[in-house]
């Protein structure tokens, strides 16, 4: 663990709530409110379930200012501010050190993808430009290219990069990044199902889509592990699986944004083109949640 980690627990990778004409911020509000007051400890802003890549470029700088004044420094600001065009990347991030966030979650590039001395490069290059922590967000499912443990372990040693998010789904390359990088770097998971596993290799939390429903319990998850509870941090893990299954069974964030519209957190609006949620799977995750006592 690093001497300051940007934050310890769980991190809500929050939705944002849109309708027909943008942003909905009424709602957003209520949003982080509720958030926090459910003892989440920290908020990721505009990331992929906040479905960052379908706002404009003002949409992204206004839901970053609005998020970041109304969390008010309550808990630990972190905007998502990736790009697979490294300057564009460098520019909003900047964009989010002034307007006050505490950290930021870096994506590696996508479609473009790059080598893995690319990635050295662009993630050295964005970190020189900023003055805020970076952490790195890792999702090979998506972007089409993953970072290496031996890539965590060149990039460690800047002192702006400070984490990563992990979402690779492969626990043997997690532990390889874990030796490597010893405690320069803080390791996050990015899979609702590994929080644990991730936590007993020195994890400090998870960055959570769970969370946007369970905030309270996802972070209690963690904390119970902190404690030296592992058996009952174990057992929240195992039940809230059908949960985190049924979050997943459709497209990031299909299906958080049908369970925080039947929380009545937001409509249920996608940007396409991402679509509304199937029937069926829809009422298997609301029932799962009434199983829950979250509805």
């Amino acid at each position: 663990m690093t001497n300051h980690p940007i934050f310890r627990g769980a991190a809500s990778a929050l939705i944002t709530p849109l309708n027909a004409t943008g942003v909905d911020y009424e709602n957003y509000g209520k949003l982080i409110d509720w958030q926090i007051e459910q003892g989440i400890d920290a908020l990721v802003i505009a990331g992929t379930t906040g479905e960052g890549s379908t706002l404009s470029d003002k949409e992204h700088r206004d839901v970053m200012r609005f998020a970041i004044d109304r969390i008010a420094g309550r808990v630990p600001a972190i905007c998502a501010t990736g790009s697979n065009d490294t300057s564009y990347a460098i520019e909003l991030s900047r964009c989010a050190c002034d307007l006050g966030a505490d950290g930021l979650l870096v994506i590696t590039p996508y479609y473009n993808k790059t080598t893995q001395n690319g990635l050295v490069k662009m993630f050295n290059t964005i970190a020189d430009a900023v003055t805020k922590p970076i952490i790195i967000y890792n999702v090979p499912s998506r972007t089409g290219v993953g970072c290496e443990p031996s890539t965590y372990e060149a990039l460690s040693h800047h002192p702006n990069l400070v984490g990563i998010k992990e979402a690779n789904g492969n626990l043997s390359k997690i532990v390889e990044t874990a030796a490597r990088i010893e405690d320069r770097m803080d390791i996050y998971s990015g899979n609702d199902d590994q929080i644990v596993p991730i936590l007993s290799m020195g994890g400090q939390g998870v960055i959570s889509v769970l969370s946007n429903v369970a905030p309270k319990e996802t972070s209690e998850m963690c904390h119970r592990f902190f404690r030296g509870d592992v058996a009952g941090a174990a057992q929240m893990q195992m039940k809230y699986l059908p949960l985190i299954h049924a979050l997943f069974c459709e497209v990031n964030p299909i299906p958080a944004k049908a369970a925080m519209a039947a929380m009545g957190y937001c409509e249920n609006y996608l940007r396409l083109p991402l679509v509304p949620m199937e029937s069926a799977h829809e009422q298997n995750l609301l029932n799962i949640m009434r199983d829950l006592e979250l509805l």
